[in-house]
């Protein structure tokens, strides 16, 4: 929950959403667990069996939260008015209440399908869409507090992506899920608050993008890949670095020349005005042309923010203009099944200047 001092941002935000509501003729926004709410309230909510929710109208906003999680809100009589419900009472009939009259209601996309449908059957005839159209457009747009929390986040993040560079997490006969706990460990010491993911992938695991930590052994001659983040105050970081044991066999160190040139396209090409699917064109075109193009097999970058994963995504097919403020991964990959992959990530604010990486850690294919 943030300090009540943060209430003119809330109120802010709030403005901004109401406008929104009002273009597209919105009467009502009902947000549940996620990061909208955060984002509107300060307020993370527990994704628990009893609903959270907060109604949005002209005239008010009102948190609907179960008592026994009232201890957790800090109560901005300015920004939302508190309605906690007992066990004995019906929350879903306390937000229909709520939303009275209103005839076209937003809804967030997180809001549990058991809470949703008994919503409906409250408030029949009316018509509905997703919260994401009118809560997206704010904020996808970072501001500059938030920039500087994705910056901090970032060099916490290099810290320890440096650190498994100068050798300082042992790798060799230790398994995938041993140097993943690890790694967990050092970002909480590094000043997160949550470890979001930590993959670590050796060798034919490592063609696996997502490749979930196990008991393979790391040993002499694996690329080793690690993507890892997490949440401090707030905002998200990302990033993922490669190194090998030993030296790397030739087509390894040809793969990683031609990875780094493609993620410097990529990267290149996240100007404000460009369609973000042109950093995913720019990234892919140089696999492509390298003979790689079959072995990159995701799209080249996602959003980040509050969610690692958000708003805009560089995929073919977006032609969503970048905008000053659009944070976002570039992170290119090469997998050959079965053999070893790889994969670059920095994170990227766009600004009027230029695009602006929030990573600092060495991009070479560090050998170990």
């Amino acid at each position: 929950m943030q300090s009540e001092g943060n209430a003119a941002l809330y109120l802010e935000r709030l403005t901004r959403v109401r406008a929104q509501m009002q273009s597209q003729r919105v009467d009502a926004l009902v947000v549940s667990v996620g990061f909208d709410l955060p984002y509107l309230t300060g307020y993370l909510a527990m994704p628990l069996e009893r609903l959270t929710a907060l109604v949005v109208t002209a005239e008010s906003a009102t948190l609907v939260v179960p008592r026994l999680e009232a201890p957790r809100v800090v109560h901005h009589t300015a920004v939302f008015n508190l309605v906690a419900w007992d066990e004995t009472q019906d929350p879903v009939a306390i937000t229909a209440r709520l939303v009275g009259t209103a005839r076209r209601v937003a809804i967030g996309d997180q809001m549990w399908s058991r809470f949703l449908v008994e919503l409906f059957g409250h408030l029949p005839g009316r018509e509905y869409v997703r919260s994401v159209d009118i809560v997206g457009p704010l904020r996808i747009a970072k501001d500059a507090a938030e920039i500087a929390a994705l910056v901090a986040a970032g060099a916490a993040a290099d810290s320890v992506a440096a650190q498994l560079q100068r050798g300082e997490i042992a790798l060799v006969g230790r398994t995938e899920a041993q140097v993943s706990a690890e790694i967990s460990n050092r970002l909480l010491e590094a000043g997160h608050d949550v470890v979001n993911f930590a993959i670590v992938a050796a060798g034919e695991n490592a063609a696996s993008p997502h490749h979930h930590a196990g008991s393979r052994v790391i040993r002499k001659g694996d690329i080793v890949l690690c993507d890892f983040g997490g949440t401090m105050n707030g905002y998200c970081s990302d990033i993922t670095r490669c190194v090998h044991i030993g030296e790397p066999p030739a087509e390894v160190a040809r793969a990683w020349s031609d990875l780094r040139r493609a993620q410097e396209a990529g990267v290149t090409a996240g100007r404000v005005g460009a369609a973000c699917e042109s950093v995913d064109a720019a990234a892919r075109n140089v696999l492509a042309d390298a003979g790689w193009g079959e072995y990159f097999i995701h799209r080249t970058g996602h959003g980040i923010g509050m969610e690692a994963h958000e708003e805009p995504y560089m995929v073919s097919g977006n032609s969503l203009p970048i905008a000053s403020g659009h944070a976002f991964s570039v992170e290119p990959g090469i997998y050959v099944a079965g053999k070893w992959g790889m994969r670059l990530e920095d994170i990227v604010v766009a600004t009027d200047s230029g695009p602006r990486r929030m990573n600092a850690a060495v991009r070479d294919l560090i050998v170990l």
